[in-house]
């Protein structure tokens, strides 16, 4: 399909940060004695990626929902059938605390998200929800041969004409960076953007991951010139739309 603004025109940009931080609640500090290190790295959460996030909403006024607790107590881009959902470290509580667990802190987190979408369609808006990621340089040995990447499903035409549209102007802007689609995961995986379609019709939402790759974000500078291109070229096509 070739980039046409006219297939799908965004009213509303919702950003949404599953793992913006580390943190661990007081509560649950005895679940991770000793797991510092791993707290750290790309396994406790989205390094660099949360300061990025909040670039793009000031930059362009629009409104973010965000999380800095550990993925590694509840993970909030996993729906709450899946296995991946509680870690390593939290699936040592009992079964009656894993329920309060998640009720704690997944449960309200997608309420948020659902409240606010529910909202914007019910007024009549269209909504681009984007959800801001990173991801580790290389994994398991391997390098991966990418900077940054729009995780979509292919079946649904508003989320894959946005995607191509906003991947040709990352291009123009800065043709040096490698860019693809729905990689290094798929668009379509167990996610919140794709409980979020199972909930809302192509023509009122269209929900498209954006993953980074870490390496470009260890500083604040290199955080801000990620958000300024993502910012400057997802700005462009609203302009272009509206």
């Amino acid at each position: 399909m070739s980039p046409d603004a006219s297939n799908w025109t965004p009213t509303f940009v919702v950003l949404t940060c599953e793992h913006g931080g580390n943190d661990v609640p007081s509560q649950h500090a005895s679940l991770f004695e000793g797991a510092q290190e791993v707290l750290n790295s790309h396994r406790g959460y989205d390094l660099g990626i949360l300061p990025v996030a909040f670039h793009i909403a000031s930059a362009l006024s629009v409104p973010i929902i965000f999380s800095t607790t550990t993925r590694l107590l509840v993970e909030l881009n996993r729906t709450r059938s899946n296995p991946q959902l509680l870690s390593q470290y939290s699936r040592v509580l009992s079964r009656e605390d894993q329920s309060k667990l998640i009720e704690a802190y997944h449960t309200p987190y997608i309420t948020r998200v659902q409240t606010m979408i529910d909202a914007l369609i019910q007024s009549e808006h269209r909504v681009l929800h984007v959800g801001m990621h990173s991801f580790t340089d290389a994994l398991d040995g391997h390098q991966r041969n990418l900077d940054i990447a729009h995780l979509f499903d292919p079946d649904r035409a508003s989320e894959q004409s946005m995607a191509e549209l906003w991947q040709a102007a990352l291009n123009k802007a800065n043709p040096t960076m490698r860019y693809w689609f729905n990689e290094p995961y798929q668009g379509i995986d167990d996610g919140l953007t794709t409980s979020l379609r199972s909930r809302y019709s192509p023509m009122s939402y269209a929900g498209i991951e954006i993953e980074v790759r870490q390496g470009l974000l260890t500083t604040q500078n290199q955080q801000k010139q990620v958000g300024d291109l993502l910012c400057s070229t997802l700005g462009s096509l609203l302009n272009l739309a509206h």
